[in-house]
C-alpha cells in the first residue's frame, strides 16, 4: 500500500452527513475549539453555524493552491471517524483510494476467496 497522497477523494466522499463524532469529540471540541463545534448542529457534524444545515463538504478541507493536494485543517483534532480511515480493503476500493497498489487488490481477492470457501 502507498503513503497517503492527500487527493481528498475520502474527505469529499465522506462530506454532507456522512460523518459522526462521538459526544466525547463534540464536547472537547466546545471547550477546546469552539471554532470546530460552530459546525455541529444536533450533534451531526458539519454543518452551516449559520442554518444548521449540512455542509456539502467539510469546512476544514482546503485544497492547495495550485495542486491537486488537499489538506485537513484540523487534523489533530479531527473527529475518529476521519482518523480510523480506511478500515479495510474493500472500503478503499469501493472509495476509488489511491493508496491501493495491484498486490492490495490481489491480496483481497485471495483473502475474499478464502472466505467464501
Amino acid at each position: 500500500m502507498k503513503e497517503c497522497n492527500s487527493c481528498g477523494k475520502c474527505c469529499i466522499k465522506y462530506s454532507n452527513g456522512q460523518l459522526a463524532a462521538t459526544e466525547q469529540e463534540i464536547e472537547y471540541w466546545e471547550i477546546f475549539r469552539p471554532e470546530i463545534a460552530e459546525y455541529v448542529s444536533n450533534k451531526q457534524i458539519w454543518a452551516s453555524p449559520k442554518t444548521g444545515r449540512l455542509l456539502q463538504l467539510c469546512p476544514w478541507l482546503k485544497k492547495e493552491p495550485g495542486s491537486a493536494v488537499y489538506r485537513c485543517e484540523i487534523y489533530n483534532d479531527r473527529p475518529d471517524d476521519c482518523r480510523d480511515y480506511p478500515s479495510n480493503i474493500a472500503e478503499m476500493i469501493r472509495d476509488e483510494c489511491e493508496m491501493l497498489e495491484p498486490a492490495d487488490l490481489v491480496a483481497h481477492k485471495q483473502h475474499r476467496f478464502r472466505e467464501s470457501r
